[in-house]
């Protein structure tokens, strides 16, 4: 079972987030990650394995922004590996998305967000929440009404 945590406040995210992966780990995972906000923008690390693969990645990058997500992934679409593992961005690198649960109809998203120019990194369901999300921000919607519209094109 997957492990979602998210924080925004003053201390350093990163720490807190795998302090806050490391309580979850007792669910099972194959795969972790987090991202980060910092002023230059997203800081995404993913690694296949046990967390202890990301927290050695984390000490040697620490991204000190303040905002941040963290997941742990157990597979079901797409092999465990680090572009498997969650967060997901969109083409720009501007929306990092997690998620937990399974699109059943990912892959007609997929072909759609495709179509559309999207270049897909992963082979997960999830991936295309980042594409659609983007999309609806580079169309003028705000972050809030982009998660809107693509959470109600999900089945599953």
């Amino acid at each position: 079972m997957c492990g979602i945590i998210g924080v925004t406040g003053k201390e350093p995210a990163s720490r807190i987030l795998l302090d806050g992966l490391k309580s979850l780990e007792y669910r099972g995972y194959d795969s972790a990650g987090i991202a980060v906000q910092k002023d230059e923008g997203l800081v995404v690390l993913r690694r296949a394995g046990k967390l202890v693969e990301l927290e050695s990645v984390v000490g040697e990058l620490e991204p000190f922004g303040s905002t941040g997500i963290g997941h742990t992934r157990w597979a079901t679409h797409g092999s465990p590996t680090e572009s498997n593992a969650h967060p997901h961005l969109n083409g720009n690198d501007r929306v990092a998305v997690i998620h937990n649960g399974i699109i059943e109809n990912h892959e007609e998203l997929r072909r759609e967000m495709e179509a559309a120019g999207c270049a897909f990194r992963s082979q997960t369901d999830t991936e295309v929440l980042a594409h659609m999300i983007g999309k609806g921000i580079e169309a003028g919607a705000d972050l809030a009404e982009s998660v809107r519209a693509a959470a109600r094109r999900l089945d599953g």
